[in-house]
């Protein structure tokens, strides 16, 4: 008799909006690029910026780069789930395709900070999960940013205030992982990423397979 023993990642599962914050140097941009290597199952949700591009930053792979006109144009007619000015320059995820996807399972990864996760968590609750990482000091933060050799002191000095403001809505999130190590948080990262994926809400394959099973 075949075995009709159905594995659990096999089953139909509702797809989700993976929120990664932190302040400027405290390693969501690293654990991000370390996730999206790991694992296919989730892609990187591109947002759109007035920022002009940096060296080796290509259009419509790291940001779709816009000017004001085009940003304020997609403001106009709802185009964004979220958007926010940060140091000058407007970011903004476009809506696109994600609902659709999210349907049919495809994870994806936002790359934002607290003033998005808010904007898209009051939009969809039901889809986002929120990971705040924490610096393991003010200090250390503040040598990673000067170790970027990037900046001004003008600069990290503004990163600087803007990280103790956003630090302090670090209770605004679900999952909050201190990175000392990034090995260790990027393990803490995808252990959250797992489970919440297990969930028995976006498990929407245990339906027909609970009602085969009680057949």
């Amino acid at each position: 008799m075949a075995d009709s023993t159905v594995s659990h990642d096999k089953l139909a599962r509702r797809g989700l909006m993976f929120i990664l914050s932190s302040p400027s140097g405290a390693g969501k941009t690293t654990i991000s690029r370390m996730l999206l290597d790991a694992d296919d199952e989730i892609k990187l949700s591109v947002s759109v910026t007035t920022r002009p591009p940096r060296d080796g930053e290509i259009d419509g792979v790291h940001y779709y780069f816009v000017d004001d006109a085009e940003f304020d144009r997609m403001v106009a007619e709802d185009d964004f789930y979220e958007w926010a000015h940060v140091f000058g320059h407007r970011y903004g995820t476009p809506k696109g395709k994600i609902r659709n996807a999210l349907k049919e399972g495809q994870d994806f990864l936002f790359d934002i900070d607290w003033q998005g996760t808010q904007q898209l968590y009051q939009k969809d609750q039901q889809d986002v999960v929120r990971v705040f990482i924490l610096p393991p000091s003010i200090a250390e933060l503040e040598r990673r940013l000067r170790g970027r050799g990037t900046d001004s002191g003008e600069v990290i000095s503004a990163r600087m205030e803007r990280a103790r403001a956003e630090i302090s809505h670090w209770d605004a999130y679900d999952y909050v992982v201190i990175n000392e190590d990034v090995d260790a948080c990027f393990a803490q990262v995808s252990e959250i990423l797992d489970a919440e994926r297990m969930k028995r809400q976006r498990q929407t394959g245990l339906i027909p397979f609970v009602r085969e099973l009680m057949a």
